[in-house]
């Protein structure tokens, strides 16, 4: 009797967090480069009733008869499909085609730099390329800031990265530097710490480590730059308020399991009166 409770409140912590990472996911619908999140549930240890016998010459086997004690959280996954592409047409703004982070962070930075995928980028009164949050945007080669030159007019970034900078006679040729794109095995494995930005762990790429390469390169597997453009939220309303209703319902039916087992149990009591 007790089992059913304690498996009714399982449920219900299970789909209350289950609602939160909904409630994350719906708020963040429009924040550009966000990636969704999901939770994936597992049974908890099961208490075996009777354990099992093998057959024999004279009876078959008998399995074992086991009653589940509920449910706990598998896993809450960080979905990394692309977002759609929404035109600026801000030189600045950059979306990465394929798979890849953009890395962020200062000059004194004493850690790995930060990770995002978010390109609304700007340049400061320095010159320097940053995001919102004024990291700077680390070249390719050697993973420094990219700072642009202030006697060309004008820039572009081609797909690869390379800034592309134009003079008073209209002449182009690139700058020297490039943006870099980091390449992660495991983009699952990322910490989130908030500002649409990640942070490197051991469980994303080995050992932790960062390489700022080159976008669109085919060895690395790294996506191409486009120039002009952002990356909106993967976030799908339909599906999530799908899984809202889904999550509503079971954390219902789990509270009824705790309503009918607390009847029960009243009913237990009423028999010595």
């Amino acid at each position: 009797m007790l089992r059913s409770l304690y498996s009714g409140v399982s449920g219900m912590r299970g789909f209350q967090t289950k609602l939160d990472v909904i409630g994350n996911n719906i708020a963040n619908v429009n924040t550009i480069g966000f990636k969704g999140s999901r939770v994936m549930f597992k049974d908890i240890l099961s208490q075996t009733v009777s354990g099992v016998s093998a057959a024999d010459e004279n009876r078959g086997g008998v399995n074992a008869q086991q009653v589940g004690l509920g449910v706990s959280m598998a896993a809450i996954d960080t979905v990394h499909t692309a977002g759609s592409a929404m035109t600026t047409n801000v030189v600045t703004d950059l979306r990465i085609n394929g798979d890849g982070f953009f890395a962020v962070g200062t000059t004194e930075q004493t850690e790995a730099p930060y990770l995002t995928r978010s390109g609304n980028f700007t340049l400061d009164a320095s010159r320097n390329l940053v995001n919102a949050e004024g990291l700077k945007v680390m070249a390719a080669e050697g993973g420094g800031p990219i700072v642009i030159p202030d006697n060309i007019v004008s820039f572009s970034i081609a797909q690869n990265g390379d800034i592309i900078g134009i003079d008073e006679t209209g002449a182009s040729a690139s700058i020297g530097l490039r943006v870099g794109v980091v390449k992660v095995v495991n983009p699952s494995g990322l910490e989130k710490i908030g500002g649409n930005l990640y942070r490197m762990t051991a469980n994303a790429n080995p050992e932790g480590a960062i390489e700022v390469g080159a976008a669109g390169n085919p060895e690395t597997g790294t996506g191409t730059i486009i120039s002009g453009q952002l990356e909106m939220s993967n976030v799908d309303l339909t599906g999530e308020f799908t899984e809202m209703i889904v999550a509503q319902r079971g954390f219902q039916a789990n509270s009824r399991i705790i309503t009918t087992s607390d009847e029960v149990l009243q009913e237990v009591v009423n028999l010595k009166r």
